[in-house]
This record gives C-alpha cells, structure tokens and sequence, in this order.
C-alpha cells in the first residue's frame, strides 16, 4: 500500500526563504529556511512603495505594481536574486495585494488596489507559472477596495481580506484553484487596513498587524478551508504598512512598518503563533512588499 501523505504536506516545497523588497527605501532583506533576516542587499530595480508581491512556478518570487506613473514587475529567482525591470502589464495602481494559487503553488493573482489618483478598483492580473503578469481580467468581484492584505490556503487557493473602502472593512474574497474571485464574504475580526498576511503550517494562512486609527498587532488565522478566525490578541508591538512572507515550509514572518519606521520582525511558529518583536535587521522601511522562494 502507499503511504498516506497528510493533507497539508503538499504546500510545503517551494516557500523554505522569503524575501523583503522595494517600500520607502530601495533595498531587499532574505529571510533563511530559519527565519534569520539578513543584512541589506542593493536592489536591482525602480524602487517604489506600495507594492505587492508572491511567489510563483514552484520555488520563485515576483514584486509589481506600487505607486508611480509607470508601473514595472521584477522577478525573484529560486536563489533570491532579483531581476531588471519588465515593463508591467495592466492597470498601474498601488495599495493592493497578491498570493499565489493553483496546482503546487505555481501561479499568482495581483489583486484590487488603488489606481491613482485615487480611485479604488477590484481589477486582478494572473502571474502565470513562468512569470508572465496577464492583462487585467475584464470582469471583476468585490468590493473595490485598498490597502488590503492577501495570502494562500488550503492547498491551491488563496484569499484577499480587509481593507479601505470609504472607511476600514474586514471583508473576504476568496480565490479559487483557478483565480475565480468569489464575492464578498461578511468580516470576522477587527476592520482594518495597512495589515499584511501569509501562509503558515503548510496549509493556512494569517492576516496581521495593520490600523484601525492606532496601529495594531493583533492577528487572524485562516482555516485550510478559508474560514477567517475571531482577533488573536496582539503579541507583537503595533505597526502598520508592513509585510509578510513565509519560510522554512511552514512558518511565517511579519516584518518592517510604522511607527518607526522600523525593521522589527515577529516569527508565526507552524501552529500560527505570533513571536514576540525581533530586533530588526536592515534599513527601517515601510510600503514594502515580501514574497517567498526556494
């Protein structure tokens, strides 16, 4: 007989290092299979804030989009290293989020955003397993919508969540194993924007951090069935305008952001739990974005 493989060990490959990139200062940060920051690396690249990145094609990373005229996309090989820019394809906007979805991971959705001057949109764009970004998807679900938060589940789907529309929202859309954007799902936790999300333990996922006026640190687990728990009480110091990635396979990591800025990092263990703040390694930085490789 074969052996009986548990569910989540699927979404493990592919995520064992992370990368923080771009933001208010030009610079990427690697994070090992170990959750270790490493100093700065000079960035290749049109720096930019506001950003959004994820993984794609297995074991490689892609940042696009962010605030500027011209919008451009860089990719991240499965060695951490960072590309020349590609002129970007769709809608440029910033304040918007990305995960990947699909069989092993291998394919990822840019999603909502503001398109400036200041109209806010739910247009997405797929990343296609070699790292092509597609033209903007003609029809769109869901509230349009900023500074929100996206990050994968389940083993093929994703989920974007919270947000700024008129005011501060905590709604849901999830992302199918096709890059079908579902509608609106009501909120669970505390409305707010500015957060940033990852996946953890191989098949969930956990939104954190963020503002609701103050600067929060509380957190939400999602189920691997897109289930979005009750408010997790904050560990780590409140901050906002930071990002996530995961690493080691099944852990993830939260890191830089206001009030500071800082480069502070708070580890999520495989079961979720926020560690308490790590002393930050690299330039303090918000708008940044993070994705994992390798």
């Amino acid at each position: 007989m074969f052996p009986i493989i548990p569910a989540n060990s699927a979404a493990v490959a592919g995520n064992q290092e992370g990368i923080f990139g771009f933001g208010s200062i030009a610079g990427t940060n690697l994070v090992s299979s170990a959750g270790v920051v490493a100093s700065d690396v000079t960035q290749v690249g049109t720096n930019r804030s506001d950003l959004a990145g994820t993984q794609y094609g297995d074991d490689k990373g892609i940042f696009s989009f962010g605030a500027g005229a011209t919008g451009f996309t860089n990719l991240v090989s499965n060695a951490g290293v960072v590309a020349n820019d590609v002129t970007q394809v769709g809608t440029n906007r910033s304040q918007l989020a990305a995960c990947s979805y699909g069989t092993d991971r291998d394919k990822g959705i840019f999603g909502f955003g503001e398109d400036p001057p200041s109209t806010l949109t739910a247009i997405t764009n797929l990343v296609s397993n070699a790292g092509v970004v597609a033209s903007d998807q003609a029809a769109t679900t869901g509230t349009s919508r900023e500074r929100l938060a996206a990050c994968e589940y389940g083993d093929d789907t994703g989920i974007f969540g919270f947000g700024r529309t008129a005011s501060h929202v905590s709604m849901t859309n999830l992302v199918s194993n096709t890059a079908v954007v579902a509608s609106d799902v009501s909120g669970v936790g505390t409305a707010r924007m500015l957060l940033a999300a990852c996946a953890f333990g191989g098949d969930q996922g956990i939104f954190g951090f963020g503002a609701v006026g103050p600067s929060v640190g509380m957190t939400n687990i999602v189920s691997n069935t897109g289930v979005v728990a009750s408010d997790v009480t904050a560990v780590g110091s409140g901050r906002k305008h930071t990002a996530a990635c995961e690493y080691g396979g099944d852990k993830g990591i939260f890191g830089f952001g206001n009030p500071g800025p800082t480069s502070d990092t708070n580890l999520i263990s495989n079961t979720g739990v926020c560690g308490s703040d790590v002393t930050g390694v690299g330039t303090a930085r918000v708008g940044l974005a993070a994705c994992s490789f390798n």
